[in-house]
């Protein structure tokens, strides 16, 4: 099982970072090119955790579109915790790597596809997903974590 020391101290970041104050993430959409290595041609077991972390992921690309829409105070904090989850969970696996990033940024995208301006319900998309993330992150933690 892939559920290391860092692996949970990952999480355990992004469940205190989801619970408490959420600043948006980076001004950049996507997580930066030293996370999207090229796919390599092993086969990989995917954990059984693999569609909660895909989903988690997810949540945290919208809500880091979400934020920075609506003006909501730090920049990097969303993304910082994104990239510390990729480089905790995927460190020796590319493909699971570039699944995780592609998620962060679907969701990014699906968001700036939708709200060009932060209305009431950007404002309760963000809520709604952040909770949902801090659900999601601490179940995971709690379930596959050391």
């Amino acid at each position: 099982m892939r559920a290391t020391g860092s692996f949970a101290k990952a999480f355990f970041a992004l469940a205190v970072v989801a619970i408490g104050h959420i600043p948006a993430m980076g001004q950049s959409a996507d997580v930066p090119a030293a996370a999207q290595e090229p796919l390599s041609e092993t086969i990989e077991k995917p954990a059984p955790y693999d569609e909660k972390l895909a989903r988690l992921s997810e949540i945290l690309g919208a809500v880091h579109y979400l934020r920075n829409l609506c003006n909501k105070d730090g920049e990097r904090e969303w993304r910082d915790a994104m990239q510390t989850l990729i480089d905790a969970e995927t460190a020796s696996e590319p493909q699971r790597r570039a699944r995780m990033v592609a998620a962060y940024n679907r969701g990014y995208r699906s968001f700036a596809s939708v709200y060009t301006t932060c209305t009431a319900s950007a404002v309760a998309a963000e809520s709604f997903y952040r909770n949902e993330g801090a659900t999601l992150a601490v179940e995971i933690a709690a379930r596959y974590g050391n």
